[in-house]
């Protein structure tokens, strides 16, 4: 193992211009990966906001028992989809329809009786904010007989999981394209590197050096220069997302970073790409030696 760090290093030291070259090529693929990666974590992060707003309402009957709208919020509760249930009166319905409702505020004030039901405001777990989800506990609430109506806003419900599944599958394409375009830019360094240094590959080959002696260096210089162009590629995006929220001054604040295991993950990427690179390479050469 000693032997091929030793000639990984090497030929970091005999071409170095050709090294730093490769390192760049690297690190300005995988920051484009990684400028679509945060676009991807930050869109997601925004994806989840929304499906934090889905929610069951149900409205109840004038006249339901406290004892029955106890005894049914801890039922609802125990609904394996069930994040949270909440009992909104009559009395805070009216209240937060003044306060939401500014146009309506003096039509309110006249009102003799109060013409808003109570309700259950029903949050949903993580995983379970899909309009299937959402509809299948609307049935269930439906079936209890102090219920009189129940709302999830099912069109809004419906185009949330479609924009969902789109963002999905560009995601995938789009990331999919990148890391082939990635493979391809290092494939090319490394096969620079095997050209500059056939006639040893060949003398190598000569004196019974099998492949796997060969191919070791050019491996793990492979993962080297993936690893650095990781290194690289995220500095860069630092950088970039530094400057875009600087641009913004006090819109999207809440954007994020990567976080630790995203970093590991890009690093991780980038070392994996370098590999797949140099194996390709290197073995198509091999096999026309």
């Amino acid at each position: 193992m000693s032997l091929v760090t030793r000639e990984a290093m090497r030929s970091f030291r005999r071409a170095p211009l050709l090294s730093t070259l490769s390192v760049a090529a690297i690190a300005f693929s995988l920051f484009t990966i990684g400028l679509y990666g945060l676009v991807s974590i930050n869109f997601s992060q925004a994806l989840t906001g929304l499906e934090e707003r889905v929610e069951v309402v149900a409205f109840l009957m004038r006249g339901t028992p406290a004892e029955t709208v106890a005894l049914a919020s801890e039922d609802i509760a125990a609904f394996p989809e069930v994040l949270d249930v909440r009992y909104v009166s009559q009395d805070e319905a009216l209240r937060r329809a003044k306060e939401e409702l500014v146009e309506f505020r003096e039509a309110y004030a006249e009102l003799q009786t109060n013409p808003l039901p109570a309700s259950f405001e029903i949050r949903l777990k993580p995983g379970y904010r899909r309009s299937e989800q959402a509809a299948a506990v609307a049935d269930r609430l439906s079936g209890f007989p102090f219920i009189d109506d129940v709302r999830f806003g099912q069109d809004w419900v419906v185009r949330l999981d479609r924009l969902r599944n789109l963002a999905t599958a560009v995601q995938l394409i789009i990331g999919l394209a990148f890391a082939v375009v990635a493979v391809a830019i290092i494939g090319v360094t490394i096969r620079i590197t095997v050209f500059q240094r056939a006639e040893e590959i060949a003398i190598m080959r000569l004196v019974g050096a099998t492949n796997g002696f060969i191919r070791g260096p050019f491996v793990l210089e492979g993962v080297m220069k993936g690893a650095l162009g990781g290194v690289a590629a995220l500095a860069l995006c630092r950088i970039a997302y530094v400057l875009f929220r600087a641009g913004i001054g006090e819109q999207l604040q809440d954007l994020r970073f990567f976080d630790t295991s995203h970093m590991a993950l890009m690093l991780l990427f980038g070392m994996l790409i370098g590999l797949l690179g140099s194996l390709l390479s290197v073995g198509r050469h091999l096999r026309r030696v």
